[in-house]
Parts: structure tokens; C-alpha cells; sequence
């Protein structure tokens, strides 16, 4: 069996070790700044940032080895280290959503720092800058349909609204220290606060998603209701007994039981499952293996899709 898979481009690639390269300056701007002016939202958003480089070097590292081929050991490919990375990508966001909260709790039990404006320049500097960079990535990440860079572009997104919420709440603690309004002060640490809460839910949904592929779930009932069009439209197909498909990491692999007339030859059946694949990958670029199982059909045993085995 031949695994067909479409490497990744240079563009997806690139964009990963931009990812990267900007978790890292990032990181280290908003810690210094948070350090020396003492900001809790900027402060938890710096070692969410730390944690954003470790989860970009996973997702690169297992893109590198989802380009592999299939081997011996591997025979339907290294998809899955995609996914393996992703659902790395998801722990560091569940553990960066704990610290982010922690630190924003404990802040609200202590006097409010004075806020900066430099600390404010610096979440709105963030914010643009991952806004762009989610909206290059996942752009990239679904036409590859890449599970290590679309995790690694909802961890972009999941930056824009902790940037957004160090925004809003260092504004509100400037607005505080002007006009004596001590309750806006905090504005910082209630931002916090928020700010683990969507990263939290963003890093369950890219948790579950890997989960399910490495569960090996079946793909949706529509992709499974276009994949059956596709083989009706095959005249020589007299029966769907079995279909089943399933992610693979950026690839699909789709497993085939149709019934065709027993007079056959082998020959004749070795054309129509030709035609069948063929059909099928080229309709759907993200199919890269299509396993077909032809069993003998007669008029007298017609019936419509099966559930079992023949």
C-alpha cells in the first residue's frame, strides 16, 4: 500500500518559524516591561508567551516529521505527529490559562500598581502583532489543513484576547490613578482573570479536537454523504457495504466495501476501483489513500448500505 502525502509547503513552514521567532521576542518584551512596571495582566501574558514558544517549537518539530513518508513501522504515514503537537499546543494553553488566573487573583489581595503607559503601548504592540500573525497562520494552517499550525493560529488567537484584555484593563487602571476611582485600578487583574478564561475554553476546544483524531472518530456525516455520491456515481457499483474515513493528521484515509457483479473478471473489478480512487482523491484534495474491497454482487442478494462485513 502507497501513501500519497502532500508535504507541507515552503509557505506553511515559513510561517511556523515566524510564529516562533515572534513568541520569543514577544516573550521577552512583555516580561521586562511587566517586570519593571509591575504589571500582573502584562506579567501572566509574558509567560503565557513563554509557553506560546515551546508550543511553536512542537508544532514545527512535528510538522518537520508529518512530512516524512510511510515506512515499515508507519505504513499509513506520520500524520499524526501533527496532532501529538497540537494537543501539546493545547496543554501549554490549559496550564498558561491556571497561571494566568493565579497571578490575576492573587493580584486583586494586593495594592494596585500604578499603571504604565508604557505597559499599555506594549499590550496594544502585542495585540496587533498576533492579530496579524493569527490571521496569516490560519489562512495558511486550513489550505494546508494543518492541525500543527492551526493549533498554533487559535494560540495567536487566544494572545489577541489576553493582549485585548491587558489593554482594556491597563486603560482602565490609567483612567483610576487620573481621577481617583479606586475600583478601576484593579482593572488589571480582573482583566487577568477574564483573559484565563478564554484561553482555558480555546485550549479544550483544540484538546478535544486532537482527541478525537488520535481516538480515530470518523469524519463528519456530510463528508461522509459526499464520499457515497462519489461512489454511486460509479455505474458498476451495484452496493455501498461499508465506508468509513478518517483523519490521519492534514491527510484523510477513506476504507471502501462495495458490491459489483460477481461475473466480473479481476481485471475488469482492478479498473473500477482504479476509477473509484482516482474519482474520490481527485474530488478531495486532503484524501491521500483510498482502500477498496470489492465483494460479489447477484440481483437475487441486492439490498441497500450495510453495516457488516461480508
Amino acid at each position: 500500500m502507497t501513501i500519497h502525502i502532500r508535504e507541507h509547503s515552503t509557505s506553511a513552514i515559513l510561517a511556523i518559524w515566524i510564529s516562533l521567532l515572534s513568541n520569543i521576542i514577544l516573550t521577552v518584551l512583555k516580561l521586562v516591561v511587566g517586570f519593571v512596571f509591575r504589571s500582573p495582566v502584562l506579567l501572566a501574558d509574558g509567560f503565557h508567551n513563554a509557553g506560546d514558544v515551546v508550543a511553536s517549537a512542537a508544532a514545527l518539530t512535528s510538522m518537520q516529521i508529518s512530512k516524512r513518508p510511510a515506512d515499515e513501522d508507519h505504513p499509513y504515514g506520520h500524520g499524526k505527529a501533527e496532532v501529538i503537537g497540537s494537543s501539546i499546543v493545547a496543554i501549554i494553553l490549559g496550564l498558561a490559562a491556571i497561571y494566568i488566573a493565579f497571578e490575576a487573583i492573587m493580584a486583586l489581595f494586593e495594592d494596585p500598581a500604578k499603571a504604565s503607559k508604557i505597559a499599555l503601548i506594549t499590550a496594544i504592540v502585542s495585540l496587533i502583532w498576533k492579530y496579524i500573525l493569527y490571521v496569516y497562520t490560519i489562512r495558511i494552517g486550513t489550505a494546508e489543513n494543518s492541525k500543527g499550525l492551526i493549533a498554533t493560529a487559535y494560540d495567536h488567537l487566544a494572545d489577541v484576547y489576553a493582549s485585548l484584555a491587558a489593554v482594556v484593563g491597563i486603560g482602565l487602571a490609567l483612567v483610576g490613578d487620573a481621577y481617583a476611582l479606586p475600583l478601576l485600578t484593579y482593572g488589571d487583574p480582573i482583566a487577568g482573570i477574564i483573559v484565563s478564561i478564554l484561553v482555558l475554553k480555546i485550549a479544550i476546544d483544540i484538546g478535544k479536537e486532537s482527541i478525537d483524531i488520535l481516538m480515530e472518530k470518523s469524519v463528519g456525516d456530510e463528508r461522509l454523504v459526499a464520499f457515497e455520491e462519489l461512489i454511486q456515481s460509479i455505474p458498476e457499483v451495484k452496493r455501498i457495504d461499508r465506508l468509513r474515513a478518517r483523519e490521519h493528521g492534514h491527510y484523510v484515509l477513506v476504507d471502501i466495501r462495495i458490491g459489483v457483479s460477481g461475473d466480473l473478471t479481476i481485471q475488469e473489478g482492478h479498473v473500477i476501483s482504479s476509477r473509484l480512487r482516482n474519482l474520490i482523491m481527485a474530488k478531495n484534495e486532503d484524501v491521500d489513500e483510498v482502500l477498496i474491497h470489492l465483494n460479489p454482487w447477484y440481483p437475487e442478494k441486492q439490498s441497500g448500505i450495510l453495516t457488516n462485513e461480508e
